[in-house]
């Protein structure tokens, strides 16, 4: 096995491209999964869907097999184990959230994607994903300017309750905002173990070990090891912000060097949402109140 650092400084041009021609692969394949969601479909379909779109187009492994999550799963209430995290026979109902998230492994190179959507009509989902445009930007702006990453996860958590919502990635386990990504090498026989890689989790249990004898993490949260600047490399952000029985997420790899930080592509389904709402439709904290935090659960699945 090896660990080999993706970085803006020793990437080649290739490399950047394999790593976005994969998000847009699993960004496609959510995209296509949720144009098909009906009425009564359950999140184990909704998952499998996911799954055979991207095996069929060459993925051969997974750094964690597809999610889907619908209602108010979404927002992870009431989640305590890990286990809770797997797709369920929740059905999906009209009105009804949804998101879809996966991480495929293609000839080493990893995504991580998070799609957010619902059936049907829903305003106050359409009103968190406007909001959740200004954590996109609040994030790459913080990175660069050098600031840790304990520093930008807790900007995140005070611009989630300056918008009236609550922070749902605290429930990740960790409660990770992000985890670095890099190219996967491993001799070790492609399997899932509870979902995820093994090929997967041994690159990443070595940069664990890796980065904490340099006082570092390559999981980002708000805990004392991420108070360092971000390790240069590539780190799939997934912020997750939450009303009631409403969340919504996205997650896209940002690229750090060392003296920048950039989105590795402006071509993702949520970004080009954004970009076709006039200024007047979009309900920013610029624009509109803040909604008011109702029921917000503070509690962390624990591994």
């Amino acid at each position: 096995m090896s660990h080999k650092k993706v970085t803006g400084n020793t990437a080649s041009q290739a490399e950047l491209d394999a790593f976005r021609e994969l998000q847009q692969l699993a960004y496609q394949a959510a995209s296509d999964v949720a144009a098909s969601l009906e009425p009564g479909v359950t999140e184990r379909e909704a998952a499998r869907r996911v799954r055979e779109h991207l095996e069929a187009r060459g993925v051969q492994d997974w750094f964690h097999t597809p999610f889907a999550w619908f209602g108010d799963r979404t927002a992870f209430r009431d989640f305590r184990v890990p286990l809770q995290f797997f797709p369920t026979r929740r059905r999906l109902e009209e009105g009804m959230p949804f998101i879809l998230d996966c991480a495929p492994v293609r000839d080493g190179y990893v995504a991580d994607i998070g799609y957010s959507g619902y059936l049907g009509e829903n305003p106050l989902h359409d009103r968190l994903m406007d909001d959740l445009r200004a954590h996109r930007r609040l994030i790459v702006e913080k990175v660069r300017e050098g600031n840790t990453l304990q520093d930008v996860y807790r900007a995140v958590d005070a611009l989630i309750r300056e918008q009236g919502y609550d922070n749902r990635h605290q429930v990740y386990p960790g409660r990770v905002i992000a985890h670095q990504v890099g190219k996967v090498e491993s001799r070790l026989p492609k399997a899932i173990v509870a979902g995820f890689g093994i090929r997967s989790l041994q690159t990443l249990f070595g940069d664990l070990i890796v980065e904490r004898a340099h006082h570092r993490s390559p999981l980002w949260a708000d805990g004392d090891i991420s108070a360092h600047p971000a390790t240069p490399g590539m780190w799939a952000v997934e912020p997750h912000i939450g009303f009631r029985d409403i969340g919504v997420k996205f997650e896209e790899i940002l690229v750090v060097t060392s003296d920048d930080a950039y989105w590795l592509d402006d071509d993702l389904p949520h970004v080009t949402r954004w970009s076709q709402r006039t200024l007047s439709d979009v309900g920013s904290k610029d624009t509109a109140a803040p909604l008011t935090t109702v029921g917000a659960s503070e509690e962390t699945a624990t591994v």
